[in-house]
């Protein structure tokens, strides 16, 4: 029985569109990563842990986007609950920066299918990212409603990358020691 997680990889990951796409994209990624000081590669690999850092790192962006979603539409919301969410997403946006960078890192020595799975599933977390920090200008801007759009949008790819995430680690045995 197919579930719906590989039917969603199927859909947007089984194709030649996504393998050229994660064939170059991962030439300039590797090309970055030869510029980083090798303490800083080892880092973002989780080599002081003995398994991949991106895993450990990813709860909290998404904790912090999902929070703010549950702020931003709690019944009787008020200013604390505002300011709440506000910081939230700020926290979870910071907090993705070294997510992505070791994501990528990861992702780097992949080859065949999970290549392209996880060149969509980084696409739809740089799009969750780039939608939060559009979501904070707006409510910087006093426009709440566009930033409740924007971060809502946001958390939408979140979940949709991560249930590739899911599928990458789950299907695929990406970052487990076999």
């Amino acid at each position: 029985m197919t579930t719906p997680s590989q039917q969603f990889e199927d859909a947007v990951a089984r194709n030649d569109t996504a393998e050229q796409l994660a064939r170059d994209l991962q030439a300039l990624v590797r090309q970055a990563e030869d510029r980083l000081p090798q303490a800083v590669h080892d880092f973002l690999k989780g080599e002081f842990l003995g398994h991949p850092l991106h895993p450990v790192l990813v709860h909290l962006p998404l904790g912090g986007w999902m929070a703010a979603a549950i702020l931003d539409y709690w019944p009787g919301g008020n200013e604390d609950t505002e300011k709440a969410a506000d910081l939230a997403i700020l926290l979870a946006t910071v907090g993705a920066v070294p997510t992505v960078a070791a994501g990528w890192t990861e992702w780097a020595g992949l080859r065949g299918q999970p290549r392209r799975t996880g060149v969509v599933h980084g696409l739809l977390e740089e799009t969750a990212f780039f939608l939060n920090v559009g979501s904070l200008l707006a409510r910087r801007k006093g426009k709440r409603g566009l930033g409740k759009l924007l971060s809502g949008a946001g958390l939408g790819a979140a979940l949709a990358g991560g249930m590739l995430g899911g599928q990458l680690v789950y299907e695929h045995g990406v970052g487990v020691k076999r």
